[in-house]
């Protein structure tokens, strides 16, 4: 057995690979899936969501983000009013098993939240509003 630390995308992964004689055998790499340590310190536990009514939102002054896909959201990362970065991470969407980060696509004030953990969204579904 060899240990290797492969980077993928920036993220280090250590994988152990298994010699076998003439291949005849598949190989299992052992992958730690990665951490967000940049953000793990900033899960909000319980966001506040102030309207559940979504068609309401819509008429909300701001920048919308929308869900790029369907999936469920599994960490809000921000809350209402908080002041966030161009680029700052704002919740994470897992879709068919891949964790992906909603970024803020400007710097702003949080406006409003439109979801709340664990929900599931469709493509387009109004995630955030940034003012």
């Amino acid at each position: 057995m060899k240990q290797f630390r492969v980077t993928v995308n920036g993220q280090a992964y250590d994988v152990v690979v298994e010699e076998v004689g003439n291949g005849a055998h598949p190989i299992t790499p052992k992958i730690n899936p990665p951490v967000y340590e940049e953000v793990k310190d900033k899960v909000v536990k319980e966001p506040k969501v102030i309207s559940a009514d979504k068609t309401s939102l819509l008429n909300v002054p701001g920048e919308k983000i929308t869900a790029p896909m369907p999936g469920a959201v599994v960490q809000i990362l921000v809350h209402e009013g908080q002041e966030v970065k161009q680029g700052e991470v704002l919740l994470i969407l897992e879709a068919m098993k891949m964790e992906n980060e909603i970024v803020a696509p400007l710097a702003g004030s949080i406006k409003q939240i439109a979801v709340h953990k664990d929900a599931t969204v469709k493509t387009g579904d109004l995630l955030v509003i940034i003012e």
